[in-house]
């Protein structure tokens, strides 16, 4: 899923919110044992990106785990310009997950989001390298930690939605 900008942040208890991860969007697929991580245009980026893979390699054989591939500076932000520079050793390399797609070969798609972030947080170990986009419920406060510390933007996504491919999600 792709994010639709928005004027306004919706609000509501069935909504959540995430920090808007200025990154590449990218796929980790775990296959016969394999680890392959792909970008949106499905290139693999595996050589790119060695440690993030390494770090995946306990994922269940036949999951997709949908994610941003970030750049964390010294200040501990977000650098889009890192990450395109990611042999610089100014860089901290850092793959968020933050939906699961397939999960030990079942298509999970249908699962609404809150069910889905469940499975994604009983895989995902957190590492070096490997982390969970943290989820808030909290409009006023999420927006309040976006402005101050300078960050991208927020991503609103409904709990009850199931996974739909295209522009669905909210993005202020």
């Amino acid at each position: 899923m792709e994010c639709l900008p928005v004027d306004a942040i919706p609000e509501g208890a069935e909504w959540t919110y995430e920090i808007k991860l200025d990154g590449y969007r990218a796929e980790a697929v775990k296959h016969a044992g394999k680890v392959a991580l792909y970008s949106r245009r499905k290139h693999l980026l595996n050589n790119n990106f060695r440690d993030v893979v390494a770090e995946l390699e306990y994922l269940p054989d036949e999951t997709v785990v949908d994610g941003e591939l970030v750049a964390l500076g010294k200040d501990g932000k977000p650098s889009f310009n890192l990450l395109q520079n990611f042999r610089s050793m100014e860089s901290h390399i850092v793959f968020y997950a933050f939906d699961v797609l397939v999960h030990k070969g079942k298509d999970v798609t249908a699962l609404s989001l809150e069910r889905r972030r469940k499975i994604l947080a009983s895989i995902i170990r957190p590492q070096n390298h490997v982390g969970i986009s943290q989820v808030r419920t909290g409009r006023a406060d999420i927006l309040n930690f976006v402005r101050t510390h300078g960050l991208e933007g927020v991503v609103a996504k409904r709990t009850s939605n199931v996974y739909q491919a295209g522009k669905h999600g909210t993005l202020v």
